[in-house]
């Protein structure tokens, strides 16, 4: 344990069975989630429907891919997906707050072909994924397509029931921002493997915010993951059998601060076990433009850059989403920022 996370605290499991069965019952379980949003900016799901087993055929395709040489995994890096953003990155490639993250992952998305409109206007972060295909990885790519499909669906549930808690229409976000969603999917591994001398990689993730609207993680036993909530910084232990999620940036920015979008960070592994997590970014539309929800009871959009992580304001910005995300994306890569965009 970390000895500035408390590990008493505890973030609420909500029951959401009643919201992927749009049921009457929903509108109770979007009071919890409003509290949750209000009191923490985070939550475990549970009652969400996915199955456990292809949860569980994931992290056995992820293990045998990130247990192969460096140099079989570099066939299929970053530099090669080309503006999609799409591919592997080794230990340390990944910076956050200008310092690297000690893990390796897979950046992948909703699979686009070559000729899709967006792929030949050579919109960012649209396009064809990287499968990796070695040996013994022949589902992977079903199983990352089936993954992604479930969760997504997960989080146009979610988001109605977020929208719900703030006595909006279900149907408010994906009439505005998500009928077609950007949906960013990571598989990351935080090796239990020691830093090399001279390298600066505190944490497995350095301490940030979230960009888009919903994140939705899947964390295995191993455990890691802290949030800053209002008391202090608190542990998030896996619990099985569900997801935790957090709200970004972009409802930070809609619900005027009603909804803060939490800093968190993962903890170097020290466990004796490799750490996998998937954490599936529920975005809005990269063309839309992100604006505050009109009328909003508590919604002040205050100028909070003093108490964030970053000094930022998320307040002020008015834009499309692509040019948020964008500027965010390209400090986490910015060797890959100058070669792909």
């Amino acid at each position: 344990m970390n000895p500035t996370t408390s590990p008493s605290a505890q973030l609420p499991i909500i029951d959401v069975s009643a919201l992927v069965a749009a049921s009457p019952d929903r509108t109770a379980v979007a009071g919890r989630i409003g509290a949750a949003c209000r009191e923490h900016g985070f939550f475990y799901v549970s009652g969400h429907g996915i199955d456990p087993a292809l949860v569980a055929r994931l992290e056995t395709l992820s293990h045998r891919f990130f247990d192969l040489p460096e140099a079989t995994k570099m066939q299929w890096r970053m530099a090669l997906g080309g503006r999609a953003w799409r591919g592997y990155f080794p230990l340390g490639g990944e910076l956050t707050s200008g310092r690297p993250d000690w893990k390796e992952g897979l950046y992948l998305g909703t699979e686009l072909p070559a000729d899709h409109p967006r792929v030949t206007a050579r919109m960012p972060v649209h396009g064809p994924n990287l499968f990796p295909d070695a040996p013994g990885l022949e589902d992977l790519r079903e199983t990352i397509l089936a993954y992604i499909d479930a969760v997504t669906r997960l989080g146009h549930r979610l988001m109605e029931g977020i929208a719900l808690s703030l006595q909006l229409p279900p149907g408010y976000f994906s009439d505005r921002y998500t009928a077609d969603p950007l949906i960013l999917f990571r598989i990351f591994n935080y090796p239990t493997q020691p830093v090399p001398d001279g390298l600066d990689a505190p944490w497995g993730v350095g301490e940030h915010t979230d960009y888009g609207l919903l994140t939705i993680l899947h964390q295995d036993s191993v455990g890691g993951l802290a949030v800053h909530t209002p008391g202090g910084w608190i542990e998030a232990p896996p619990v099985p059998g569900t997801f935790v999620c957090n709200i970004g940036d972009m409802l930070d920015r809609m619900t005027g601060g009603r909804y803060k979008s939490t800093p968190h960070r993962v903890i170097r592994n020290t466990s004796g076990r490799d750490r996998l997590s998937f954490p599936l970014f529920f975005d809005p539309d990269f063309e839309a433009r992100v604006q505050r929800i009109e009328g909003l009871a508590g919604a002040a959009a205050l100028d909070d850059s003093a108490q964030r992580w970053d000094r930022a304001n998320v307040h002020a910005f008015n834009g499309r989403y692509g040019d948020y995300l964008l500027a965010k994306v390209s400090k986490v890569f910015p060797q890959l920022r100058d070669e792909v965009l």
